[in-house]
């Protein structure tokens, strides 16, 4: 999957061709000739899940059965009482306030035991606190009781070993404060117990480790955000079920960052459990990896960066791959990762759902994916495919479905001749371009004399004119650069992706919303609604042949 549609170079110019001839090489057999539908000029191929098409019978039977499902797992959640106290237990400062007061105790009782061991009388200051801290864990008890169930908060054995834990320094608090009763001291077999009874409470120490998974769970849940949760049967993992077959997740981690992410231990009981050996994992993230041996080798693996898009090669691989995984057993099932679990993995997903044709259009997959990923009883954040280059690849990717029969369109190469940047606001007067392709940088504006840079003031437009600019084919990254404007994803100011076989009349237009970062809301201080930017291409008039060819 990590090899390009077209591994080897091209090289040199070696006869003119008309522009109407295109390279094409045989994994394009049976792509059609069909025209694509018209680009319009102030909008791209694919809005993305923000605009909503209309919703499908289908859609609305599956995300109902879904919501069934989902309201039976949260029912014990329903009331404003629950909905109360399952914010205070769940939040961070309760965990926190927790851990204080077991470190608290177990101070007090190591000097109680170090200055006054030998006496028998036990400062009442001490043993009310002591007690107060017991109290405040039997309610943290009843409390998350109350909230989870009998049934549910017991099944779990480290719950049980933790309430016993906490009763039994609860009653040894409460021997101490009848044990400075005056009829109590004179009884001598009690001053031998209630000595070894002091020693006992030192066992609230080991509600620590009950309170770490407390905080680890709070800081899983602060990092997921509003994303919809697996919460049944004892787990509790940043996964969502997208269809019965598929699931999105986060990244299965181990070290420190199994602190805030889905544990890699736990994922793999998981799907372990609940799908053993029918179950294959796809790792989207090219900065990271794990062992396959924990997933009995049954993991694929595509090299995404982060913000970024697959190329529309791996696409097509990867929906095929998934496909033919899926015929062979109706039971086997995928579950598909990067790091959040949202972007590169939602992008993929959509894919798979057009072209097993759950969805035919860019839009509904789109929506469909945010709706399920995203959990609305926390939050109104949208989770789904968010960055318009990754929306914009999954139209691209419908096309290639029912326009070319799953098969990539003939390749153009094309060059561009002029960048256009519209309603730019501050100095840019050091603004540069780069250009990718291929996992390399292919043109950088940073050489001289390959460019002219040129502000409009009157016109309020930046326009960039490209001297001999590189020939450029399948996918291709544009990005900008300027001290003068923050940097967002990616580490820079505003890119975008685009396919060089779905330009139309050799022009793109890509307004505010289409650009990676400045779609987002907290830029628009800096980018007003008309920021904008068009590219115009020349087509590439000679026949590059591919290098170690005939």
């Amino acid at each position: 999957i990590n090899e390009s549609a077209h591994p080897n170079a091209l090289a040199g110019v070696v006869i003119e061709r008309s522009p109407s001839d295109s390279t094409q090489t045989n994994e394009f057999k049976g792509a059609t000739e069909e025209t694509l539908t018209n680009e319009t000029p102030h909008s791209s191929e694919c809005k993305g899940a923000a605009l909503l098409s209309p919703i499908s019978k289908s859609m609305l039977e599956r995300l109902s059965k879904f919501e069934v499902e989902d309201a039976e797992n949260v029912a014990p959640y329903d009331s404003k009482i629950k909905k109360i106290v399952r914010s205070i237990v769940s939040s961070f400062a309760f965990g926190i306030f927790g851990v204080f007061l077991v470190l608290l105790d177990v101070t007090l009782l190591l000097a109680d035991l170090i200055f006054n061991g030998s006496k028998l009388y036990i400062p009442l200051v001490y043993r009310s606190i002591s007690l107060a801290i017991a109290l405040f864990f039997l309610m943290d008890v009843v409390l998350r009781v109350f909230v989870e169930g009998r049934q549910q908060y017991f099944s779990d054995l480290f719950n049980v070993l933790d309430t016993a834990i906490i009763t039994t320094p609860l009653l040894v608090d409460v021997v101490y404060i009848f044990f400075d009763i005056k009829f109590l001291r004179n009884i001598p077999r009690w001053i031998h117990l209630v000595r070894l009874l002091r020693l006992i409470i030192l066992i609230r120490i080991f509600h620590l480790i009950h309170q770490k998974r407390q905080l680890e769970k709070l800081m899983r849940r602060l990092v997921s955000e509003n994303k919809r949760r697996y919460t049944r049967d004892g787990f509790d993992l940043d996964l969502t079920y997208v269809t019965e077959r598929i699931i999105a997740m986060s990244f299965p981690s181990s070290g420190r960052q199994s602190f805030y992410r889905n544990p890699i231990e736990e994922v793999v009981r998981f799907l372990d459990k609940k799908h053993p050996n029918h179950y294959r994992v796809y790792n989207l993230c090219s900065e990271r990896a794990y062992d396959p041996k924990y997933f009995h080798n049954r993991v694929g693996r595509i090299m995404i960066d982060d913000h970024n898009v697959p190329t529309l090669h791996e696409m097509v691989v990867f929906t095929k791959e998934v496909n033919e995984w899926m015929a062979q057993d109706p039971e086997n099932i995928v579950a598909i990762h990067c790091k959040g679990g949202k972007g590169r993995t939602g992008t993929m997903i959509c894919a798979f759902l057009i072209a097993s044709e759950i969805f035919l259009t860019a839009e509904e997959s789109l929506y469909y994916f945010g709706e399920r990923r995203t959990d609305k009883t926390n939050s109104s954040k949208f989770q789904g495919v968010e960055t318009p280059s990754q929306n914009r690849y999954v139209g691209y990717f419908a096309q290639v479905k029912h326009l070319y029969n799953w098969n990539l369109p003939p390749r153009r190469i094309l060059f561009i001749k002029r960048l256009i940047i519209y309603s730019i606001r501050g100095d840019v007067c050091d603004l540069k371009v780069q250009i990718v392709m291929e996992k390399k940088v292919v043109f950088s504006s940073t050489s001289l004399g390959n460019c002219s840079i040129l502000p409009d003031i009157e016109t309020d437009r930046v326009l960039i004119d490209v001297f001999n600019g590189p020939p450029l084919y399948d996918d291709v990254k544009v990005q900008f650069f300027s001290s003068n404007l923050p940097k967002y994803y990616d580490n820079c100011p505003f890119f975008f992706w685009f396919n060089t076989s779905f330009i139309q009349s050799n022009r793109l237009y890509l307004p505010r919303n289409e650009l990676d970062n400045p779609h987002k809301q907290k830029t628009w201080k800096i980018y007003p609604p008309q920021f904008a930017v068009e590219v115009l291409f020349g087509e590439v008039t000679y026949n590059y042949v591919v290098a170690g060819s005939d």
